[in-house]
């Protein structure tokens, strides 16, 4: 007779989140948001927190800011588990990705993959560039491209 194999999701919801969350210095967005002067821009959602909010829209494939801003306000309790981020408004969402200066996001990447790239030197091809391997199982990557003068409104 075959057993039944019970799925056991995991006991925290964001995990995937809360890993990318953990591998940021904790120190590394609030010294970047100084040195980009999104820090002067902030009142009640910090630098952090739009950078979590971003990581959870993208990681969600959320349509938009109502998809990602009611997420994160139903999960507000394990959301503040992250370093204390806190769950945007629709408006301060809106207003720090409009007014906050991208480059913070683009620096952040960066400084990240110098980071993992000092904790494990073969991180990203370190050490075959171009070298492309084979992998049994699919790969999901997180798209960090940067675009520079772009704008929504075409203008």
């Amino acid at each position: 007779m075959k057993t039944k194999r019970h799925f056991h999701p995991t006991a925290a919801k964001f995990s995937i989140l809360r890993q990318i969350c953990n591998l940021i210095p904790p120190h590394l967005v609030p010294k970047l948001a100084r040195q980009t002067g999104n820090d002067q821009k902030e009142r009640t959602f910090s630098s952090w927190s739009q950078v979590v909010a971003l990581g959870f829209a993208h990681l969600t494939h959320a349509l938009g800011l109502n998809d990602v801003c009611d997420a994160l306000r139903m999960h507000h309790g394990l959301l503040s588990t992250l370093r204390g981020a806190t769950p945007p408004s629709r408006n301060n969402f809106s207003y720090a990705n409009r007014e906050r200066d991208p480059a913070l996001a683009e620096q952040l990447f960066w400084a990240m993959l110098e980071h993992l790239q000092r904790l494990s030197p073969g991180f990203a091809g370190g050490r075959a560039p171009g070298y492309l391997r084979r992998f049994r199982r699919a790969i999901h990557v997180v798209d960090a491209t940067t675009i520079q003068g772009f704008s929504l409104c075409g203008c």
